[in-house]
């Protein structure tokens, strides 16, 4: 019978032939079943099946009927009485989250969705929420540092905190506007079928073995074996906010999420807000310089600069070997004069190896005041250029700010039109 139900949204052509088991819901139920497909009065054997188990029989009629794609013929009754109440204490049970599952697809038409939505709204889950849990699971994988155009080339001060909070509140109410517009622009046509969960191919019914309507009933009637951990209500929103979730899911836990991305946006636009502080403290080359608007301070700049200095320098000892050859020099080649003319030789073999050292001493000079040089005015060119980063960062506070805002007003209006619009 579920393979019929599944392939084609029929029951078989000869009702199943089985006698009833005393105190036993299913049989009666079977039987209602066939009666309501098949058009005839089914109260008798509803009226059996519910005396026995009013909840499993609303739940099985519920199910297969949405299965069978004729989720209009249920009675309003049968779902409150089949679902039951949700939680945040207790796990959400499997015959509640294939219930969900088919409301959500349209199954039971738009009273059968506001149903779900009201037994989801229940439990309060906004007040009971970490919004950054639920914003990280609507958005994952958020860059740990936004850069802003304005400072590309100072990196390191998009790390300032000062400077961070805005750009990143920015990029962050971006990034939820554009998964909340793609939940809620899911195709209209999914979501309103006339029969959602029929498997019009006709192909066999394994294929739904996944599907927890299927499960649900198959488990009911003894095929599907015990049922396996269930999640806590909240655990089920979250997964179904995560990119991938089936969206008709999505659209209805993004309904359940609307007052806490709410709440979360308007703190996300006065972030974008805040204006930049006055004066700034960054590291450049890895001196600490305030960098002001007017300019960059002077007073850091020059301990800047007089660090530079005291280690651009290498230390260095007196030239003594240079000194001691240049005297041994001298003195050979006065007693050259004097004594022995071979001592010329040594003389003048002293005297270049210490004009050779001293040119060695003073090119190295030479080297660390060159470095100094370039670092210093590297510095300083590093620190006007910060300054002008800092005063294009403030030019698009504005611009930010007015995104943000435009941001926040049509992430709210993509919430309001979500699944009960729909």
């Amino acid at each position: 019978m579920l393979a019929h139900l599944a392939a084609d949204g029929s029951a078989p052509p000869t009702p199943p032939e089985f006698g009833d088991i005393s105190g036993y819901w299913l049989p009666p139920a079977v039987l209602a079943l066939v009666a309501i497909l098949s058009g005839d009065d089914p109260m008798e054997h509803l009226s059996l099946a519910a005396g026995r188990d009013q909840q499993k029989t609303a739940l099985f009629l519920c199910l297969a009927l949405a299965v069978a794609g004729h989720g209009d013929r249920i009675h309003a009754s049968w779902l409150g009485t089949a679902f039951g109440d949700l939680s945040l204490e207790q796990p959400v049970a499997h015959g509640q989250r294939a219930l969900w599952l088919a409301a959500a697809r349209g199954a039971f038409g738009p009273a059968g969705k506001i149903f779900v939505l009201r037994k989801l709204d229940a439990p309060a889950v906004p007040a009971h929420a970490d919004p950054r849990e639920w914003v990280q699971a609507l958005a994952p994988g958020e860059p740990s540092v936004v850069v802003p155009a304005s400072l590309v080339d100072f990196p390191e001060m998009a790390e300032i905190p000062e400077l961070a909070r805005p750009a990143q509140a920015a990029a962050r109410m971006t990034r939820l506007r554009a998964r909340c517009a793609e939940i809620t622009s899911a195709r209209q046509a999914d979501q309103e079928s006339s029969a959602p969960l029929t498997n019009q191919s006709a192909t066999p019914a394994a294929t739904w073995a996944e599907d927890e309507p299927i499960a649900v009933l198959r488990t009911q009637i003894g095929l599907g074996g015990p049922e396996g951990p269930r999640g806590s209500l909240t655990a089920h929103l979250l997964d179904d906010l995560r990119p991938g979730a089936d969206p008709h899911l999505a659209a209805i836990a993004l309904h359940v999420a609307a007052p806490i991305l709410r709440a979360y946006a308007d703190e996300l636009e006065a972030d974008t807000r805040l204006m930049p502080p006055g004066t700034v403290d960054v590291a450049l080359l890895g001196h600490r310089i305030v960098l002001h608007p007017e300019g960059p301070d002077t007073e850091s700049l020059a301990a800047a600069e007089h660090q530079i200095a005291a280690t651009g320098a290498k230390a260095r000892r007196m030239p003594v070997v240079a000194g001691l050859l240049l005297l041994v020099g001298v003195v050979a080649v006065v007693c050259a004069f004097l004594v022995t003319g071979w001592l010329a030789v040594l003389g003048v073999a002293g005297l270049g190896l210490s004009g050779w050292l001293l040119w060695q001493r003073r090119r190295a000079l030479e080297a660390d005041n060159r470095y100094i040089t370039a670092q210093v005015s590297e510095l300083r060119e590093l620190a006007d250029g910060a300054v002008w980063a800092l005063h294009a960062y403030a030019r698009e506070a504005e611009a930010r700010a007015t995104q943000a805002a435009e941001d926040s007003a049509d992430l709210n209006r993509l919430i309001r039109r979500g699944p009960r619009a729909a």
